[in-house]
Parts: structure tokens; sequence; C-alpha cells
């Protein structure tokens, strides 16, 4: 399913590829698709869905460790077991449901409470934070992106830790280790391979998400989409294919769009790639250590 998924991806896009060349496509900024002066360029989509997706992992992944920590080392079972049940509820929440909130409700949070006070006493000293925000920028997408993936990831390091033998633990008790201690020295090591597993699913979740980052990101294209500070209005890959498939008004835009899908299928696959030659390298036990043990 994957290589006939891979195949007509990257059937689609040859005729984009054989227009801009695979390096012009890629490199390229302009997004024009006028008969007779058609340019492509997916660049300011790389660019967006990567800034996105860095600034939910920023924020998701040590909220999410924090509430698996809590809940599985440090609660007691009573609260334990309903925040377990919230946390799975939230996870099984359609992502049109976070952007309609997040469109209606949530940006204007973002807005008024962080992103004013922040642009008020910033914007004049750190570039970062130079734009006057409206609330539909890449700051509210990686934040939304970021409770959206936050279920997903505590979820899953919640039952990485509770598979942690009780030996570990009880080792570090026993040299003296408080609770937290004995998280930090016992469990976080043992479970780390799991916990980066974890962080690397949010991330393909947030690097691949479309109709929620469609609806705050604010949706402007060309070189526009380039974000240069955190309330700049962007677009990333997957919403500008959701907001110009079905009026592609040409064969060659059509395979513009096709060919942005195939630049993020690439994408996810460098991701999980990398993810899978990270975990092995942590859990790999040196031949001299394993002999001994």
């Amino acid at each position: 399913m994957v290589c006939l998924v891979t195949f007509s991806v990257f059937r689609g896009s040859i005729q984009i590829f054989s227009y801009e060349g695979v390096i012009g496509f890629l490199t390229g900024t302009d997004w024009n698709a006028v008969e007779g002066r058609e340019s492509f360029g997916a660049l300011p989509y790389i660019v967006g869905t990567l800034a996105s997706s860095a600034i939910a992992m920023v924020i998701g992944v040590p909220i999410s460790l924090g509430i698996a920590t809590f809940v599985s080392e440090m609660s007691p079972p009573r609260l334990a077991a309903p925040i377990s049940f919230v946390i799975e509820l939230l996870a099984a929440v359609p992502s049109i449901i976070y952007g309609l909130w997040a469109l209606f409700v949530f940006r204007f949070w973002i807005r008024d409470l962080i992103e004013m006070p922040l642009y008020n006493a910033f914007h004049g000293s750190l570039p970062i934070f130079a734009k006057y925000p409206f609330g539909l920028d890449l700051f509210t997408a990686g934040i939304v992106l970021a409770i959206m993936i936050i279920p997903i990831i505590s979820s899953i390091c919640r039952e990485v830790m509770r598979v942690v033998p009780n030996s570990q633990r009880e080792a570090a008790y026993s040299l003296g280790a408080t609770r937290w201690e004995a998280v930090r020295i016992a469990v976080f090591p043992y479970a780390k391979a799991g916990i980066l597993g974890a962080a690397i699913l949010g991330l393909g979740r947030a690097v691949g998400e479309t109709i929620l980052v469609t609806l705050v990101i604010g949706n402007v294209i060309g070189i526009a989409a380039i974000p240069t500070t955190l309330f700049s209005q962007s677009q990333t890959l997957s919403s500008l294919i959701a907001n110009e498939f079905n009026e592609a008004s040409s064969d060659l835009h059509l395979s513009a769009l096709i060919g942005l899908g195939a630049v993020l299928l690439i994408l996810t696959m460098i991701i999980n790639i990398g993810a899978r030659l990270l975990v092995r390298k942590m859990v790999k036990v040196p031949t001299g250590e394993k002999g001994r043990r």
C-alpha cells in the first residue's frame, strides 16, 4: 500500500518536476497559477511546516512528559484514573473540532493574553516579536498543534513509564533518592527510547496536520509565507493543498499540488527514518557491557 501511494504521488509530480526542476521546485518562493505565467515553488511551505511543527514540539513535549510523569509516578490511583481517561478522550477529538475552537475562541485568547503583551514589551528589541499580532499566525497554529499532540505523546509516555521494572525504582530508593530523583535517574533513562518514539510520533502528526492549521495559520502564499517573526502569517504544505486542490486551474497547477504532497511524504519518511536510527542508537548495548551482565 505504501509503495502504491508513493508511486501514485511521484507519478503525479512528474510534470511539475520537469517544468520547474526538482531543485527549482524545492527552493522556489513564487506561487502563481495564472495560465501562461505559471511559477511554483515549495520552499515557503516547507519552512512553514517545519516552523509550526517545531513550535508545537517545543511546547507539547515537556508538557506531555510532565503529565505522563505525574500520572504514572506521582499521582494517587484515584486521581490517575480520571486524568488518564480525560487524556484518552482528548486524543480522540477530531482535528476539525480543535480547529473551529481555535478559530472562533482560542485565537482571541492567544492574541490578547500572550501575543499583545509580548509585542508591546519586546517588538522593538526582539525581531521574533516585531510584527503586530492578529491571532491568525504561526504562533497560534503552533500552540494549537501542541494542544492536539499532547494527549498522544503523554498517553504513550505514560504507558512506556508503566512498563519500567520496579527494580529500577527500588534501586534508586535504596540509595536514598527522592521520588523525583528516582524518576530522573531510574525511570527516564530506562524509558528514553519509548519517550523519543512518542515525541517523533507527535511530530509526524503535527507535520501532516491539515484542517486545523488551515483554519488558523493565516494562509498567505508566495514569499510572504516564509515566517520572519512568531506572529507572521504563513502556510504549510498540507494547508496549501487543502486550500487549492479543488480549484486547480490547470494540469500543471494540479501537478504542483501533488508535488507538495510528494515533498510532505519525503519529509515524513525522513522524520521516521531518523527516529528509528535514534531509537536504535539509544537502546543499543555495547558488546562488552552485555557480556559482563
